[in-house]
């Protein structure tokens, strides 16, 4: 097709597609595993999806026909949900998942439901963050690692730039504020005027919550530099271990002079395994935010008929207890096979304590401590080990050999053939291409030049 024909944004080949986060996408769909048609298949370690807990939900279900069977009291309601709904979203979902997050946030803070922006995904949310608060050629500060979506859910249709603070393994990748500094300075050298900091708390990819030190450290960093802070809070429900989950709202508790350059993003994909939905939300302090934000949610809403089941599911606070324990105890478990079996085969994790994910330490293994190195080793984990796991120069780390491989997007059985593979490879000394299992793929060549036309959904 002549481009010309296209604008400029659908030409380009700034959406981020040539990462090696979105390679192992496409490796794997083109041969995925299953343990009955296809054992020999690729297994998806690169998904940051819960799959742990549906039996709760699906039970919970059961026992209320009605909201998922467009009734209220028995009564049918669909004319009512099929009908057009404001872009403010339905009063009871609001009230409802403004209580859920702060009762995930141990009810220490309160969220006014009023204040709450409805988006159809963490990923417009996050996007209408940054139109909202900066324009193209402006600039955002991320702490490395990140998730490797964000250079396309920023960047791509806002022309916003990200500059990353670069956090290393001596301290557990923690932000501190000469990495701060040392990031805004480098912004401004590029003459990029530096808009604010966007963090996600618990980190993806990391598996960590952010300190309470971080975070005053950051409240106090955009402070002094008149700047906006993003909390990206989609994880919080998966905290499984201490230290607990701290918000920045919390956090922000006797200093009144930030709400209104704070913003929480909070989704219901995560903690209740619902990506499918696509329901996520903005809360700000900011009333000119909340306006603007508002405004924009009209292009991407969500149902009415999700927004009236899930306020349902989520003001039945028995059932919201219930299943935030159960499932932080699933996480915990299934965390901890992961850990285990990695340590069986000589790999260690940095420690965590929430998200669906290990950060995972694999330097010892690379020839010699570059990212081509790195990469290297990815492709024979993806192409002949059978695994899809996320490679740390995707994320932006700045140290060669670690690797996001997630744990809750499988079975227990899957997680543990995943679990022999690795050992299998890392036990033959690594030294044969062909001593080890080999999974069916097309040739390299042909994997590169695909680039240019593929485009993949994110796990957001």
């Amino acid at each position: 097709m002549n481009k010309n024909l296209l604008s400029r944004k659908a030409a380009c080949n700034s959406h981020g597609q040539d990462s090696s986060y979105f390679l192992g996408w496409q490796e794997y769909e083109q041969n995925p595993y299953d343990p009955i048609s296809n054992p020999d298949g690729i297994i998806q370690m690169g998904l940051a999806e819960n799959q742990l807990s549906f039996d709760l939900i699906e039970s919970w279900l059961e026992s209320h026909p009605d909201p998922a069977g467009f009734k209220r009291d028995g009564a049918h309601i669909f004319r009512e949900l099929a009908l057009f709904q404001d872009y403010h979203g339905l009063p009871a979902f609001k009230k409802a998942l403004a209580n859920y997050m702060g009762y995930l946030r141990g009810n220490k803070v309160r969220f006014e439901p009023n204040n709450l922006v409805l988006t159809a995904g963490a990923t417009p949310a996050n996007e209408t963050l940054i139109f909202c608060l900066a324009d193209p050629g402006e600039a955002f500060l991320l702490p490395t690692p990140y998730y490797p979506g964000f250079d396309r859910d920023l960047k791509w249709r806002t022309g916003v730039e990200i500059v990353p603070i670069h956090c290393s393994s001596s301290n557990g990748f923690q932000i501190t504020k000469t990495a701060l500094e040392e990031a805004y300075q480098r912004a401004k050298k590029c003459n990029l005027r530096v808009k604010g900091v966007f963090i996600t708390n618990p980190s993806n990819p990391l598996g960590t919550t952010t300190t309470r030190p971080e975070l005053d450290t950051l409240i106090d960093f955009v402070l002094a530099k008149d700047i906006h802070l993003i909390s990206d809070e989609i994880y919080s429900g998966t905290t499984f271990d201490s230290p607990g989950f701290i918000s920045v709202a919390e956090a922000m508790i006797g200093r009144d002079n930030v709400s209104h350059r704070v913003h929480i993003v909070y989704s219901l994909s995560k903690d209740l395994g619902l990506p499918g939905f696509r329901v996520a939300a903005i809360y700000s302090g900011n009333d000119d935010v909340v306006a603007a934000a508002t405004k924009m949610s009209s292009f991407g809403l969500i149902s009415s008929q999700t927004q009236y089941l899930l306020s349902v599911l989520l003001s039945d606070k028995d059932f919201t207890i219930k299943y935030t324990e159960e499932n932080k105890k699933r996480l915990k478990e299934r965390h901890g096979q992961l850990v285990d079996g990695l340590r069986d085969a000589g790999v260690s994790c940095l420690k965590s304590n929430a998200g669906l994910y290990c950060w995972v330490d694999m330097r010892h293994l690379l020839k010699s401590k570059t990212f081509e190195e790195e990469m290297k080793l990815w492709k024979r984990i993806v192409r002949e080990v059978g695994l899809n796991i996320s490679p740390g120069s995707s994320c932006h780390c700045i140290e060669p050999g670690w690797f996001r491989v997630c744990f809750a997007n499988m079975s227990i059985d899957t997680l543990d053939v995943a679990l022999r593979r690795l050992k299998t490879f890392i036990d033959s000394g690594l030294s044969s291409h062909d001593s080890g299992r080999r999974v069916r793929r097309p040739s390299l060549a042909k994997w590169v030049l695909r680039l240019s036309s593929w485009d993949r959904k994110s796990e957001r």
